[in-house]
């Protein structure tokens, strides 16, 4: 047995306490667990296609057949513009492959609290670690169907569609740091709330798939010129980020500076509401979940 004095004298590497501040995020306690954070990026990864045949080339098949469904509805029997980019497999691929990083990111961190409960029971970690996890396994999933895209444009320029080059494409890396903001923000939020509601993960699914057709992925903006609806479309926070991307690689379409800083400024707020909503559900959320 020890004495008093000896454990007094005792000093512990780790102490668990409560946030005694909502907005404490303990990055640095994030990095000390990056080699757990690489674990489930790994793990989230190879999970997904685990014991199929294809394996990660479904991460190629999903765009090329939603592509190829969006030029036979869109382009084909609906005619609708794509802004002057050709041809229009670009187009399509394009918005699709940046639709899906974002749709990924909150869908799957929305589902952080409920689908690893079991983990936060057993064993203490900081919590930030799985959502965030979720955005980067998410960036190797967009890295293989953004190669996809490159691919295409090579042999389209083969063809005489020359790929267009500019200082543009470095605003690429930024359009994706804003997609997986705003997508961990929401996704917090919604997985703080599933913890009590479960409704929400059910209507998660529902807006995702509505949101694509509020977001200008099957069509450009310009589309919408003197439509009552435009203004709606265009307080979209995903639209600019899907609008700025496409001018990037074509150099064609809308780039607006204001309506990327207002896309900013929501990226801002949602991961501001979410570390409040994260940070006060993280204490208790083990005893509803």
């Amino acid at each position: 047995m020890k004495t008093t004095q000896e454990l007094t004298e005792d000093r512990w590497d780790i102490v668990i306490e409560p946030k005694s501040r909502l907005l404490k995020l303990n990055l640095g306690e994030v990095w000390r667990y990056r080699d757990l954070l690489l674990s489930f990026v790994r793990r989230d990864f190879v999970a997904q296609f685990k014991q199929t045949i294809l394996g990660p080339v479904w991460h190629l098949i999903q765009p090329i057949l939603t592509t190829a469904m969006f030029l036979l509805i869109f382009s084909r029997i609906a005619r609708i513009s794509t802004d002057g980019i050709e041809p229009k497999v670009l187009f399509y691929m394009s918005g699709i492959i940046i639709w899906n990083y974002f749709a990924a990111c909150l869908t799957n961190t929305a589902n952080t609290f409920v689908a690893n409960a079991g983990i936060f029971g057993k064993v203490y970690f900081p919590r930030l670690v799985l959502p965030l996890s979720v955005v980067l396994s998410n960036i190797i999933r967009f890295g293989i169907q953004f190669l996809l895209l490159l691919a295409t444009m090579i042999f389209y320029a083969f063809k005489g569609y020359p790929i267009y080059l500019s200082f543009y494409w470095l605003l690429i890396p930024v359009l994706l740091l804003m997609m997986a903001g705003i997508g961990l923000g929401l996704g917090i939020i919604i997985s703080s709330l599933t913890t009590k509601y479960r409704d929400f993960a059910v209507l998660l699914t529902f807006a995702v798939q509505l949101g694509m057709y509020a977001t200008p992925i099957a069509y450009p903006l310009s589309y919408l010129e003197g439509k009552s609806y435009k203004m709606l479309i265009s307080l979209n926070p995903i639209t600019p980020l899907v609008e700025t991307f496409r001018y990037s690689l074509f150099g064609k379409g809308t780039f607006d500076l204001n309506s990327l800083g207002y896309s900013f400024a929501f990226m801002l707020v949602v991961l501001v509401t979410g570390t409040l909503i994260f940070n006060k559900v993280e204490k208790n959320f083990m005893d509803t979940v």
